[in-house]
């Protein structure tokens, strides 16, 4: 008797194919892949998962999930995982390394049966590093939204002690910082620190402690070496900081944790200090002292203005150099995230601004332009890096993750109060007058001025350039592209503009 056995041949060998496939994907991919059964236990794990958990491959298998989740016991994670069958999600959690440290995750788990059996598969991702990046720009945007409103009520303010109430008003109401007051130096004998402006959670706290600024252990506080030094002086803890002893009982009741005590200096001279408080430990990144330090400087300023009756004119100047400095400390911080588009943002504001000279749009216009330029892929923070900079064409759920980009910019600026609508500006850049882009799909002059000129300058400069997944391809191709849909995705007068500046002008990006 003679069978004919192809098919399952055939089929035998497809299974090898496929059970090949599954472990090349597991062995090479970037992301820690693992396997847990309805006991919780891990039953099959690639080696990423090993290595971002500090263990070997031998290690892992056998390891039961609240072993290396953080964030969920033992008892929650029965609780909320009874069927694995049924778990689909992606959480972002927090996973222990064999060592006992912590690093930040992104978990997708899908359950299926396997043989009969409930299986959870799981692919995790560290995301320390973005959550880092997310942390220091959430800290940055909420000092430039303080500093922002700050400005406006150093311009708004007819008296001395309306300044002071209005500043430290909003560091707590925009800022979200738990205290803040300001205190001028006393040069009588004991050197004490006089309170003239408080708002927030204080609750007798500026009165129930001696605060000087004399250099004695009541003066080694962050207030008291503020005004003595004329430094900075930051508190990351205060429950580990050992110079904050005379006050860490009160400050702890009150819920401040860490604080900031930035010298107001004019002309050579320390007035006082301008002291903020939060309620979480190491608060204060480098990025957000550089703002506050900004608005202490402008304080200080506005204080000696008010007292001499002349302070309008001149804080409009110190207004608007506030402002360019903080998107311009933005603006670095994206940009170093990617290397491969340092400089893009950069580039595409010189280019945005010739365009509207061009165009004969007036200078405060072409100012706000600017400004918007310099930040206008913003978003691109919420991005992970590995996508930003990988070498080959971008898949359609890496695509749609980086489309996202323009509403991420808009959602971080548009509570901060500017002089032009530059969240807009960033929001629209990828939108084109036919309606095809994104992520509004708005039309015609539904789209700002600005943001059509930054749309053409950002294709411009993007086609030109060098990127990681193909070389440059020159101005002219750039030029041809935008000339071939004038009219259509792009603003005909700002192509009109474009072209001229580098056919006719002599225009080039520069490097």
């Amino acid at each position: 008797m003679v069978w004919d056995v192809t098919e399952r041949k055939q089929a035998e060998e497809a299974l090898k194919s496929e059970a090949l496939r599954r472990r090349l994907l597991m062995e090479s991919s970037r992301d820690g892949i693992a396997i847990i059964n309805q006991q919780h236990q891990v039953v099959e794990a690639n080696p990423r998962f090993a290595v971002m958990l500090g263990y070997t491959p031998e290690e892992v298998t056998g390891l039961h999930t609240w072993d290396f989740e953080a964030n969920m016991s033992e008892a929650e994670i029965r609780a909320s995982f009874s069927d694995l069958s049924q778990t689909s999600a992606t959480v972002e959690t927090r996973h222990r390394r064999k060592d006992g440290s912590l690093y930040d995750a992104e978990v997708s788990l899908g359950g299926a049966l396997v043989g009969g059996e409930p299986m959870v598969f799981t692919v995790s991702r560290d995301i320390t590093e973005r959550k880092q990046y997310e942390i220091a720009i959430e800290r940055a945007n909420r000092a430039l939204k303080t500093l922002s409103a700050g400005n406006l009520a150093l311009v708004q303010a007819n008296s001395e002690e309306e300044l002071l109430q209005s500043v430290t008003r909003v560091i707590v109401e925009q800022g979200g910082y738990v205290m803040a007051w300001v205190g001028y130096a006393e040069h009588d004998a004991a050197r004490t620190v006089r309170v003239v402006g408080q708002s927030g959670s204080e609750e007798g706290y500026l009165a129930s402690v001696n605060i000087t600024w004399a250099n004695t252990e009541l003066g080694q506080g962050p207030t008291g070496t503020a005004i003595r030094t004329g430094v900075t002086s930051v508190n990351p803890d205060v429950l580990t900081n050992p110079k904050m002893a005379p006050w860490r009982e009160a400050a702890i009741r009150r819920g401040y944790r860490s604080s900031i005590a930035i010298p107001l200096i004019q002309a050579g001279r320390v007035l006082g200090a301008l002291t903020i408080y939060a309620a979480e430990a190491s608060a204060f990144s480098k990025e957000e002292v550089e703002l506050l330090e900004e608005l202490a400087s402008d304080l200080a300023y506005g204080i000696i203005n008010l007292r001499t009756r002349n302070a309008h004119e001149q804080h409009a100047a110190i207004l608007r150099r506030s402002l360019e400095q903080s998107i311009q400390t933005i603006a670095s911080t994206v940009e170093a995230r990617d290397p491969y588009t340092a400089g893009h943002q950069r580039r595409v504001a010189n280019l945005a601004v010739a365009i509207g000279r061009q165009m004969g749009l007036p200078e405060e216009q072409i100012k706000g332009l600017h400004l918007a330029a310099i930040i206008h892929d913003l978003g691109k923070i919420h991005i992970p890096a590995e996508i930003l900079s990988k070498p080959g064409k971008l898949n359609d759920i890496e695509f749609q993750l980086i489309k996202v980009h323009p509403q991420a910019g808009y959602d971080i600026l548009k509570d901060v109060e500017f002089p032009w609508p530059i969240a807009e500006m960033i929001w629209q850049h990828h939108e084109r007058m036919d309606g095809s882009g994104y992520p509004q799909g708005l039309k015609g002059d539904a789209i700002l001025p600005e943001a059509r000129i930054l749309c053409v300058a950002d294709v411009v400069e993007a086609m030109s350039s060098h990127r990681p997944y193909r070389p440059g391809l020159g101005i002219e191709a750039a030029l041809d592209e935008i000339d071939r849909k004038r009219g259509k995705q792009y603003d005909e007068q700002v192509v009109e503009a474009c072209i001229k500046l580098f056919r006719e002008q002599g225009y080039v990006i520069p490097i």
